[in-house]
């Protein structure tokens, strides 16, 4: 579906979370020229730059009503093939972002099933976003647990895997990254990524999620040293 945004909505956007044109174009990754000369009235924009642009800023926080803007922490719904590359855009940019050497992004996935990734990325899309993850590798602590002998690990060059136990896994994911905690639904004919902006929940899974990593998950025999 396409998204409208205008330079108007743009610039009331960024003001209302408090973003320079350098922030919106860390977290969009579009060009600061570009983003200028459209908030300026003197660019047009690609199509797939103004989605980027926009779902960079409805993720951040901005909900768009009538030709205006709001902010809105709350919830945010991502559907279908479109929807989950964009969830996924979204991880790498917030990683890239806020991840350092010296304090990681901590990303932590539960009920992993990759196979449902690649299906809805499609396998170029897929080993794209592999490539530039493995480039920032080092600004993330990412660690994914799947089901008890799933020996399917195609992060593995850029992430930590252990295995549930079967009475403890179901097939629906749950991924924390900085402020955001999401919980991915696939069905056979449609995905959805439903995001909760909100840096308390986000934390509080993780604390779970290494009680779960320490005590009771485990390394597949696969990847024991």
């Amino acid at each position: 579906m396409l998204k409208t945004l205008t330079p108007k909505q743009c610039r009331a956007a960024r003001s209302l979370l408090n973003l320079s044109q350098p922030d919106l174009s860390s977290i969009s990754g579009i060009h600061i020229q570009t983003i200028s000369k459209f908030e300026n009235d003197t660019g047009s924009p690609s199509q797939s730059t103004l989605d980027k642009l926009f779902h960079a800023l409805e993720l951040a926080g901005i909900e768009f009503i009538d030709g205006g803007v709001r902010e809105n922490d709350t919830l945010l719904t991502l559907s279908g093939s479109e929807g989950f590359e964009t969830f996924l855009d979204d991880v790498y940019q917030t990683a890239l972002q806020h991840g350092t050497h010296k304090t990681p992004c901590k990303i932590f996935v539960s009920n992993a099933v990759h196979s449902n990734w690649i299906k809805w990325m499609g396998k170029k899309k897929w080993e794209s976003h592999v490539q530039r993850m493995v480039k920032i590798k080092n600004k993330m602590d990412i660690r994914i647990i799947v089901k008890e002998k799933d020996n399917f690990f195609p992060a593995i060059s850029y992430s930590q895997y252990k295995w549930s136990p079967d009475h403890l896994f179901n097939d629906k994911s749950f991924y924390s990254y900085h402020d955001k905690l999401a919980f991915l639904n696939f069905k056979d004919d449609d995905v959805s990524v439903t995001i909760m902006r909100q840096a308390e929940f986000a934390e509080g899974y993780r604390s779970l999620f290494e009680i779960a990593w320490d005590q009771y998950a485990k390394v597949p025999s696969a990847l024991e040293a």
